[in-house]
């Protein structure tokens, strides 16, 4: 869908976060893990659209749907004063998104990488399959949308680097617990900054359990042709996150490469 949408609920988490929802005027369909290209200004100054997650879906409301955000330059920011009535043109869904077929589900968030997995969370709810999380931020105020998940149900493990809220540490240090605990079963999702993905996948590795990771890249198109946003590949030559991702199999991923 390349059409126009319109903001219908806007939400300051604190800080420099936002959550806006959307209602397209034709609606779509979407699976988690894939994502928009909004039009963050009113014009064509930024030309370029930015990608965003889709946090969430609602499929009841004509296919309206969220997005999560940090403020982090000019962009973002056009962003976060759009109001509830504005006009905010999306291309979309894009990308490819996460596998379903998980027994048991292990989702790992850092910081506003959180924002794919609610949308994975509900997903599997729906399934019949009640996933557990581990969410992960430098500190209490950067420790999104847990009480999203608590309202689900789904268990839930806090992580931040300076004690400010739940265990003090990274997240691998509870992941791994609750790999031993999930035995074979597990499969882990995860989305954060780059470090942590590595030592996410590096963490899978070693337990021999499935890991898809949501990687973050700077896009000029979306679509593939500009490959601005290429990742190297652990067989040579380099991935386009979106396009050929932007969730990847841990695997699939040259680590000790420069990446991201």
């Amino acid at each position: 869908m390349d059409d126009r949408a319109w903001v219908v609920y806007r939400e300051a988490l604190g800080g420099e976060y936002y959550r806006l929802r959307l209602r397209p005027a034709e609606p779509f369909g979407a699976e988690p893990g894939q994502f928009v290209m909004l039009q963050v200004g009113e014009g064509i100054d930024p030309l370029l659209r930015r990608p965003f997650s889709i946090h969430r879906m609602d499929p009841l409301t004509g296919g309206e749907f969220e997005v999560l955000f940090r403020v982090a330059g000019r962009g973002t920011s056009l962003l976060a004063r759009r109001h509830v009535g504005d006009r905010v043109d999306v291309l979309g869904p894009l990308g490819r998104g996460f596998t379903l077929d998980a027994e048991a589900p292990v989702l790992v968030g850092g910081g506003v990488g959180v924002a794919p997995l609610l949308f994975l969370a509900e997903a599997f709810l729906d399934r019949g399959v009640r996933p557990r999380l581990v969410l992960g931020a430098r500190s209490d105020r950067d420790l999104l949308c847990h009480g999203d998940f608590a309202c689900l149900s789904v268990p839930c493990e806090l992580v931040t680097e300076d004690g400010s809220l739940g265990r003090t540490g990274l997240v691998t240090t509870p992941l791994e617990h609750a790999l031993r605990e999930a035995g074979g079963a597990a499969r882990v999702y995860a989305c954060g900054p780059m470090p942590m993905l590595r030592a996410v996948a590096d963490l899978c590795a070693r337990h021999g359990v499935g890991c898809e990771v949501s990687l973050e890249a700077h896009m000029a198109c979306g679509v593939g042709a500009c490959l601005g946003c290429v990742v190297p590949a652990a067989g040579g030559g380099y991935l386009r996150v979106c396009k050929d991702g932007p969730v990847f199999r841990g695997e699939q991923i040259a680590w000790n490469a420069e990446v991201g």
